[in-house]
């Protein structure tokens, strides 16, 4: 039953970050584009943006992809986590808990779910579970 639950956390989280991932890198799905997410980076002092707008684009795309098939789960789920904290620590904990006031309330599940993911692994329903 683990199996299941840790393939159920990995699709679910996968899926969330391969579409956030799909705005930042092409600009799909209403998305900024990595122009656009490059901006919202300078504007939080990130330099250089566009740099950090590939890399935290492509971590979303790919780690969210290797979360749906199970290809170095542990690793995705780090860099989702580093990610996610990064966002949080930049852009959501001043504002405090709640989505409501933009807070870090949905940050706070992807950073559970990340660690539980870097505790649990693949799980036999994946490609592999060696990192």
């Amino acid at each position: 039953m683990i199996d299941l639950v840790i393939l159920l956390l990995r699709v679910c989280l996968g899926v969330v970050f391969v579409a956030h991932g799909s705005q930042v890198a092409f600009g799909l799905f209403g998305g900024p584009g990595i122009g656009g997410f490059s901006d919202m980076l300078a504007g939080l002092g990130f330099k250089p943006a566009l740099f950090w707008a590939y890399v935290g684009g492509y971590t979303e795309l790919i780690g969210g992809a290797f979360l749906i098939l199970g290809i170095f789960t542990r690793t995705a789920a780090f860099f989702i986590l580093v990610f996610i904290l990064v966002a949080t620590l930049k852009v959501h904990l001043s504002k405090g808990f709640f989505i409501q006031a933009g807070g870090f309330e949905y940050n706070f599940v992807i950073i559970c779910v990340c660690i539980a993911l870097i505790i649990l692994g693949t799980g036999k329903f994946g490609i592999t579970d060696k990192f």
